[in-house]
């Protein structure tokens, strides 16, 4: 239910199963909404045969058919954010449904303040737009009839969809409105994303308090409160990557590939792992990565640190380098001159421990994403 563009720390994130296109955006689905499907049926089915009298069958299918609903109204929701992106020159990914809704994941952020609100706002105006039509197709038919239910399955679909959308904070739809509006107005991206971001865990607690309470005052069935725990939790989640996204992205054009990128010392192929190593500590400058070089000089490969650290001290004189070493046409490059967002994009596309930088045909460093992480987050403790 909320347009995603590609963070600084996402990598190669798993969708789920892609079922097809759809205006030829790719469409996936997750296989957590087996777990929905299940919930919502169950749920749903006792109310409605209370409300028509069905047996145990029907009233699973009535569920049953609340949640195509649902899904339909979150895919025509997502469906807004997709097109409208694309009417702006900002490239969609896809669309992924899962258990709390949906995401359109998009190739960049929107370019101005009002892009990103027209983008925003696009999915929750479908929704209302289809709320309203099928509201009015509920009140013209009998009541406690299977049109009826039908049509206010319809109705309550979107409605929620739409409502629960706009409430103004990261990662929701409304949140991305008012990080717009913020933006605007400070012209500083970062500052309303971090903003929007502190709204949106406001939300997620208050919205961990309304579903308890309702759930105490018996407003809400004790099934559905682990479910509603989990979109409170997810939201407070959203709003902490937000936060970090801002603060990450804030920096990236500190990023300089001439002071990261750490220097290369060759080794000949075939030298025992052992040999390299002692040449790297006594002739190497500091921190320098090692290459394996062929018979003319050319490096080919690139030393895997952890794999040489694996390698039992006993063994390295007997095991060559060559075995702890990766090609260099199998490992993502970046040309020395990169700027930062240049960096990023290659990073985010091409996720790594390690990435050749090259001047022309020459490597001359390597990058290690330790480094990279260490400039984004510099009051994080990484694992160096």
């Amino acid at each position: 239910m909320k347009p995603r563009s590609r963070a600084p720390r996402r990598s190669g994130r798993r969708t789920g199963l892609t079922v097809g296109r759809v205006f030829g955006v790719p469409l996936h689905v997750n296989v957590s909404m087996l777990l929905l499907t299940l919930l919502i049926t169950v749920t749903y089915a006792e109310f409605a045969r209370d409300r028509l009298d069905l047996g145990p069958l029907g009233g699973y299918l009535i569920g049953l058919g609340f949640v195509v609903s649902l899904l339909g109204s979150v895919l025509l929701h997502e469906l807004g954010h997709a097109l409208t992106a694309r009417r702006y020159g900002i490239g969609v990914r896809g669309i992924t449904l899962e258990l709390l809704g949906g995401y359109t994941e998009m190739e960049s952020d929107a370019p101005t303040p009002r892009v990103d609100l027209l983008v925003s706002l696009a999915g929750p105006a479908v929704s209302a737009v289809l709320g309203a039509i099928a509201v009015g197709v509920t009140m013209a038919l009998p009541p406690h009839t299977l049109a009826h239910q039908l049509a206010l399955q319809v109705a309550l679909s979107n409605v929620i969809v739409a409502l629960f959308n706009i409430l103004p904070g990261l990662p929701l739809d409304g949140g991305r409105a008012l990080r717009a509006a913020v933006w605007a107005l400070t012209r500083d991206r970062h500052r309303a994303t971090e903003i929007a971001g502190w709204v949106g865990r406001a939300v997620a607690v208050g919205t961990a308090v309304l579903v308890v309470l309702l759930t105490v005052q018996r407003l809400l069935v004790p099934l559905a409160l682990p479910l509603m725990l989990l979109v409170a939790v997810t939201l407070w989640r959203g709003a902490g990557q937000s936060i970090r996204y801002a603060r990450i992205s804030r920096r990236v054009p500190l990023i300089d590939l001439a002071r990261l990128a750490r220097p290369v010392f060759g080794v000949p192929t075939g030298t025992p792992l052992a040999e390299a190593q002692r040449r790297h500590a006594a002739q190497a400058p500091a921190g320098a990565a090692v290459t394996v070089v062929d018979g003319a000089g050319r490096p080919v490969a690139l030393v895997d640190p952890a794999a040489a650290d694996a390698v039992p001290p006993e063994r390295r004189p007997w095991v060559v380098v060559d075995a702890v070493a990766r090609p260099l046409d199998r490992l993502p490059a970046l040309p020395a001159g990169a700027a930062g967002d240049r960096v990023m994009e290659t990073v985010q596309r091409h996720p790594a421990a390690q990435y050749v930088v090259t001047a022309g045909e020459d490597v001359v460093g390597v990058l290690h994403i330790g480094d990279l992480a260490q400039v984004l987050e510099p009051t994080r403790k990484m694992n160096r």
